[in-house]
């Protein structure tokens, strides 16, 4: 089977440009919301074990949340937005418009602006990914999942990747232009076997 870590730099970089634009519709839609300046960019796109990707989320083994989507249409498989623990509590706060440390524990009304940012993130990347392709990718409902980050891609992946040494990762970058922060998340994408040949040679072509 052709892995995806056959792909060229050039093709990677086509990948990363796709995502930056992806990336600068979810930026506009989410300050919109937040009432806030967001900048989002994608300095890197990496293709990565399910071994090697807990060690990229958090130096240590400490908590993550998961934001997790099926990716339904011409291409299926599942779409996963992991961000370390304080950087999704800081995002329910910009979300629900609440002062920095007031969001301490996980209540339905963190739950639910968090999914709304992780519904904004993934449509905008899979739109992006999908006028790039040609190919219609729909996201399903998105739910949450907080775990240690092993736990978290062991659950994504529920024996479903069709290979597991070859996870597309697209690390974000969140800028907020108020208060100079800067927060990292990752856009995970992990397609059927049949789905990653399919977007192989779409990739290959393009």
């Amino acid at each position: 089977m052709a892995a995806i870590r056959s792909l060229k730099t050039i093709q990677l970089d086509a990948l990363r440009e796709t995502a930056n634009i992806g990336a600068g519709h979810a930026a506009t839609a989410l300050s919109q919301l937040t009432g806030t300046m967001i900048m989002i960019k994608v300095p890197s796109i990496t293709v990565a074990s399910l071994e090697e990707l807990p060690s990229q989320f958090t130096p240590a083994e400490e908590p993550v949340a998961a934001i997790l989507m099926h990716m339904l249409g011409d291409l299926t498989g599942r779409t996963m937005l992991v961000f370390p623990k304080p950087t999704v509590m800081r995002l329910a706060e910009l979300m629900l418009r609440r002062p920095v440390g007031s969001s301490t524990a996980f209540s339905e009304l963190e739950t639910s602006a968090i999914k709304e940012a992780g519904n904004i993130l993934s449509g905008a990347y899979m739109n992006a990914l999908s006028d790039f392709l040609g190919m219609l990718l729909l996201p399903s409902p998105p739910s949450l999942v907080i775990d240690m980050s092993s736990a978290v891609l062991a659950s994504a992946a529920g024996g479903a990747v069709a290979d597991p040494d070859a996870i597309l990762c697209v690390e974000s970058e969140f800028q907020l232009m108020e208060t100079q922060q800067s927060l990292r998340g990752f856009f995970l994408l992990l397609p059927d076997p049949a789905s990653l040949q399919v977007m192989l040679r779409a990739l290959r072509l393009a």
